[in-house]
C-alpha cells in the first residue's frame, strides 16, 4: 500500500506541469539614447505585471538590428523607426534587410522621434548646406538614425561624399568626438532631451541645425513629418529649430503568443506615467487612434486591448 500511495503521488506531481514561465526580451538601442531607459522602463513594468514573466533589457545597435534579431526570434518586443519597419515589412536590402520580414508584428506607434543635427559652435555650422566639407557622424551602420541621414541628407541635396569625413558612430561615440574637436557636427534620431546632446551642451556652446519643412517634404515618404524642436530644449537652445520627425513604434513577432501580446500591450498603457518618469519623451506617448498606425500588421493580441478601448 505504501509503494502504491508514493507511485500514486509521483503521477500526480508528472500530472499537474509547473506554470510556464514567460520570457520577454526587450531590445532597445545604444545605452546614451532614448530606447535603453524606456526599455529598462518598461521591463520593469512587464515584470510586475506579468505573472511569471523573466524579462531582460538588451541594448542594441537599435532599429534595423532590432527588426532582423525579431524575425529571427531573438527577442520579444522592440523599439523601431516607422520608415524602418516599413523598409523590413518590403525586404529592402540596402536598408539591411536581406528579406521581407514577414513575422513581424505591431503593439503600438508611440513618440516621435525628432532629427536632430547638432554642431559644435565653433564649427560654424548653421545650416545644412554649411555641412559641406564638415566632419560629420551619422549614426552607427545602417542604424534607424543612419537610414534618417540618408533620407535628410539626400533631399537636402547632400551625399556622404560632400563631407570632410564620414563617421559611422553611435551617438555617444559621436558627441565624444565633437569635444575633442574630431568632428564637427552629427545627426541624432531620438526623442527629445536624448542624453547624448544634453551632455555635449553642457559640455560647449552648440547648434541645432535646422531641417525646413521643404526638405521633409522632399524626401518622399509618409513616415517623414515636419516638427518642431521646442526652444530651451537643451542649454543654450533659445529658439525653436525647424525639424523632421519619424514615429517610433513599438513592434513584436507572430511567435509571441496572444495573451503575452495582449498582457504587453495592455501593461504598456497602463503605466505610462513611469515611463515618463523614466524619459520624458514617453509623455508623448498617447492612447489613441494614431497609437494603430503602422506599415505592418497589429498583433492579436494587441489588436484584443484596441478593441476593449473602443479604438477598433
Amino acid at each position: 500500500m505504501k509503494r502504491f500511495l508514493a507511485a500514486l503521488g509521483v503521477c500526480v506531481a508528472v500530472a499537474l506541469p509547473a506554470k510556464a514561465e514567460q520570457y520577454i526580451t526587450v531590445l532597445t538601442g545604444g545605452t546614451s539614447g532614448v530606447y535603453y531607459p524606456l526599455g529598462v522602463a518598461l521591463s520593469s513594468i512587464y515584470g510586475k505585471a506579468i505573472p511569471g514573466a523573466k524579462v531582460t533589457v538588451q541594448a542594441t545597435k537599435a532599429s534595423v538590428e532590432n527588426l532582423n534579431l525579431l524575425q529571427a526570434g531573438r527577442g520579444e518586443i522592440a523599439f523601431t523607426l516607422g520608415d524602418s519597419l516599413s523598409q523590413a515589412w518590403k525586404g529592402d536590402e540596402e536598408a539591411g534587410f536581406k528579406s521581407k520580414l514577414e513575422k513581424l508584428r505591431t503593439i503600438a506607434a508611440i513618440y516621435p522621434n525628432y532629427i536632430q543635427i547638432v554642431a559644435s559652435k565653433d564649427s560654424g555650422v548653421k545650416t545644412l548646406a554649411d555641412l559641406k566639407g564638415k566632419r560629420i557622424s551619422v549614426g552607427a551602420p545602417k542604424s534607424g538614425t543612419e537610414l534618417n541621414a540618408r533620407a535628410i541628407f539626400g533631399a537636402a541635396g547632400l551625399t556622404y561624399k560632400d563631407f570632410a569625413k564620414t563617421e559611422y558612430l553611435p551617438f555617444a561615440e559621436s558627441v565624444d568626438l565633437i569635444k575633442n574637436r574630431q568632428l564637427d557636427a552629427t545627426l541624432i534620431s531620438a526623442g527629445l532631451g536624448v542624453a547624448a546632446i544634453k551632455d555635449l551642451a553642457t559640455s560647449q556652446d552648440i547648434t541645432i541645425v535646422s531641417v525646413p519643412a521643404d526638405v521633409v517634404e522632399k524626401v518622399g515618404d509618409p513616415a517623414y513629418i515636419a516638427e518642431t524642436i521646442p526652444a530651451n530644449s537643451y542649454s543654450g537652445q533659445a529658439e525653436a529649430v525647424p525639424t523632421a520627425a519619424v514615429r517610433n513604434l513599438l513592434v513584436t513577432h507572430s511567435g509571441v503568443s496572444d495573451d503575452a501580446a495582449y498582457a504587453m500591450t495592455k501593461s504598456l498603457f497602463e503605466n505610462l506615467d513611469a515611463l515618463a518618469a523614466a524619459h520624458v519623451a514617453a509623455k508623448q506617448i498617447k492612447l489613441d487612434a494614431s497609437t494603430l498606425k503602422s506599415p505592418v500588421p497589429l498583433h492579436p493580441g494587441a489588436a484584443k486591448f484596441y478593441k476593449e478601448k473602443g479604438l477598433m
